[in-house]
């Protein structure tokens, strides 16, 4: 018998796990705002994950300090890979494919996950079958999520390195979120938070070899940057990856990953908000077109409050 609490069980309907889903994901769409003003004030983006995750392990630390090491080392090195793809090489691979390719080709191709997530679960898992609703329902979100990201434009320049660093980045983050259904039976979702939070801090530290200098520690004490920082740390990684650990560990992966086509909209309703940047026709086309592709997925995909099956 584990030795940890099994978290994420609440009574009552599935609900409030879709709640926990639309919040996470609407959280790491404000993130892209939050972020790009650090960047404003001269943090750099592998400075930026670092401290998010660090303050964020801190907490999770203190909300669930024992046991620390988990049940085998095979499990620990689990942990190790959740850090890496849920954490350091995802949101390194997505900054620098921003410095390589548009913004615009890095939300779409990285919005991808959720579609990678599907496949590679129902090639590993033979009781899973890839249902026409779930296809339906992602071919219309992802449509969404095209004319979100263009918005008002049309045009794609390809730059493949920047477009294969996001891919990649979509890539990692649907293996963390497979992982998440090997370790969920064993552990709580704020341990599990805790683990991811730490290798990807551990794991994130030698890319700090290739930046040429860092930011004063006195940029930290401007309000800007300690709202922006303590929105990430604590909203956007914490929160939301406690959320998204009990999402999955309830709903599956493939269920859970449909939400992440909400960030978009998130994402275009802030800049507008904060930045000053235009909504067009094709945008609110967009938003419509992928919420009716993620409630076309949870209607037609049937028995919707199913636990996933284990591997």
């Amino acid at each position: 018998m584990s030795r940890f609490p099994q978290s994420g069980r609440f009574a009552g309907s599935s609900l409030r796990y879709h709640l926990g889903a639309l919040i996470a994901v609407t959280a790491w769409g404000a993130a892209f705002i939050s972020t790009k003003i650090l960047l404003q004030n001269g943090l750099d983006a592998v400075e930026i994950y670092i401290y998010r995750f660090f303050i964020a392990y801190i907490i999770t630390l203190i909300v669930c300090p024992k046991p620390f090491w988990s049940n085998s080392v095979k499990h620990e090195l689990l942990f190790v890979l959740c850090g890496m793809c849920g954490g350091s090489i995802y949101f390194v691979a997505e900054n620098l494919a921003c410095s390589y390719t548009m913004v615009s080709n890095v939300s779409l191709i990285v919005t991808l996950t959720p579609l990678i997530t599907t496949l590679i679960s129902t090639m590993l898992y033979r009781n899973e079958r890839l249902g026409r609703g779930v296809i339906a329902g992602s071919v219309v979100a992802l449509l969404g999520v095209a004319c979100v990201i263009f918005n008002s434009s049309l045009v794609v320049k390809i730059k493949p390195i920047g477009d294969l660093l996001a891919l990649l980045a979509a890539i990692t983050f649907a293996i963390y979120t497979l992982v998440l259904r090997n370790l969920n039976p064993f552990y709580s979702t704020w341990f599990i938070s805790r683990k991811t939070f730490f290798y990807g801090v551990v794991t994130a530290l030698p890319f700090l070899a290739f930046e040429p200098s860092l930011c004063p520690l006195s940029v930290l004490t401007r309000p800007q940057v300690l709202i922006n920082l303590g929105f990430l740390s604590l909203v956007a990684s914490m929160l939301a990856f406690v959320l998204w650990a009990q999402t999955v560990k309830r709903l599956g992966p493939i269920k859970s990953g449909n939400y992440l086509y909400f960030s978009p909209i998130v994402t275009l309703v802030l800049s507008s908000i904060m930045l000053g940047e235009h909504i067009s026709w094709v945008g609110y086309v967009g938003c419509s077109l992928i919420l009716g592709g993620v409630i076309m997925s949870e209607k037609l995909s049937g028995s919707p409050h199913t636990p996933n099956h284990q591997a």
